[in-house]
């Protein structure tokens, strides 16, 4: 009887951990160049709040023509909601101030650092995998 108990419970407590979301996680530094700070101005376009990140998608406008599209990642959504995000902070056409770091690769990607209102000025972070403060040299 003790056996079948155990047995039980041991094949209970597998199903349970296979259960639970995985967490494959890449690395900031193999994305993302810490050394390429930039700071944007972007319409946004879309956002999504998925697991594991969050992304903004927007147009920065270029200064000699067409609004280029961006993509910025973030934190994820348990990160985010302890910063004081919530799902409609941001909204289609909501303008905002973008600051991370590039993606190594050259393409429009950024790991957001901080993301700063214009309606307001509220400056909220981002919940980046690189931290949220600025590099400093």
């Amino acid at each position: 009887m003790k056996r079948h108990v155990c047995s039980l419970m041991l094949s209970a407590g597998v199903v349970l951990l296979s259960a639970m979301p995985a967490q494959a996680h890449h690395s900031f530094p193999a994305q993302y160049d810490i050394d390429k700070p930039i700071t944007l101005t972007v319409k946004v376009t879309k956002v999504e709040w998925t697991n594991p990140h969050i992304f903004i998608y927007g147009d920065v406008s270029a200064e000699l023509g067409a609004a280029a599209s961006w993509t910025f990642e973030m934190g994820g959504p348990n990160a985010l909601i302890r910063k004081g995000w919530k799902r409609d902070s941001l909204k289609p056409d909501d303008v905002v101030v973008i600051e991370g770091s590039l993606a190594r690769d050259g393409s429009n990607l950024v790991n957001a650092r901080t993301v700063t209102m214009q309606e307001g000025g509220r400056k909220m972070f981002a919940g980046s995998s690189g931290g949220d403060e600025a590099p400093t040299k």
